[in-house]
Parts: C-alpha cells; sequence; structure tokens
C-alpha cells in the first residue's frame, strides 16, 4: 500500500506510512548493487549510497532512542556528529547496514508506540520537541536523502 492508499484524516497513520515509504526507498537503493557500487565515491563529499544507509540509520537512533528515548549518544555508542556517521568501516557491508538500518527502524517503531503525537519528548540536546516535530524532522532527512540516494544509484548504474 502506498502512502497515499491512507485516509487523508488519520495524521499519525498518514505520516507513519511516509516515514515507511522512505526507510524503505532508501534500501532499495542498495538492490542488486556489488559492495563496490555501494561504496563508490562519486561525489567531493563522504556520501556513498551505503554511507547514506549508515547515515539514515544514525539520525533515526537519534532522533527516536536520544530524542524520544532519553538515551545519549554516549550510552548508545553513537558517534557525535552527523558527519562522521556516513563514514564506513572495513566492517561495514550492504547487508550489515542494512541489517542494522532495519534494527534501528523497529527499535524506533517500539519507541513511538505508545505515544501520542503531541507527546512532548526531551531527549534532544536542543530542547523539547512534539512527537508530530520529530517525525517531520526524520520524514525530511528521509526524503532528503531518498534524493540523493536516486542520483547516486543512477551514476552508479550508468558507470
Amino acid at each position: 500500500m502506498g502512502s497515499f492508499d491512507v485516509p487523508l484524516d488519520d495524521e499519525r497513520t498518514q505520516l507513519e506510512a511516509f516515514v515507511e515509504e522512505y526507510r524503505s526507498a532508501l534500501e532499495v537503493a542498495l538492490d542488486r548493487l556489488t559492495e563496490e557500487q555501494a561504496r563508490r565515491h562519486l561525489v567531493s563529499s563522504a556520501t556513498t549510497l551505503l554511507g547514506l544507509l549508515k547515515h539514515v540509520t544514525w539520525m533515526q537512533r537519534v532522533w527516536f532512542e536520544e530524542c524520544v528515548g532519553g538515551t545519549s549518544r554516549r550510552e548508545l555508542g553513537l558517534v557525535q556528529n552527523p558527519e562522521e556517521s556516513f563514514r564506513l568501516t572495513d566492517d561495514d557491508t550492504v547487508a550489515s547496514v542494512t541489517a542494522a538500518h532495519r534494527d534501528a527502524c523497529a527499535t524506533a517503531r517500539t519507541a513511538v508506540a505508545d505515544l501520542p503525537l503531541d507527546a512532548v519528548v526531551t531527549g534532544h540536546r536542543t530542547g523539547p520537541r512534539t512527537l508530530r516535530w520529530v517525525y517531520l524532522q526524520v520524514l525530511r532527512e528521509l526524503a532528503h536523502h531518498c534524493g540523493h540516494a536516486d542520483i547516486l544509484r543512477e551514476q552508479v548504474l550508468a558507470g
């Protein structure tokens, strides 16, 4: 079911559907690519297709485990800033990064399951946010990076 098939009067369902759609799209960007293709640098930044999925995994952990859950990045074992979250290690593979992404998504779903959109969450370093705000921020980030992934995948497959 696409996100446009959800009743428009159910804000929570619609937000969740859009988030899930973009989560899936980022994983699909790696479909049938070799490890080398997934790691290929095609822009001057550290951004790669695999690095994008690693970054959005980190980003979702920050928003759902730190901001909503109240556990610090240090306690979660997360790097401290977005730039570091794109960096791949020798141990990172399409399978391992995808598995980590799926784990982070499952943890995120659990973290918000019993909270209303108006719930105020206080774990973010810049101050309180509503859960609705968190959903919109995550959606914004996912959509932004899906655009990057589309372009990078097109370049990888053309080269």
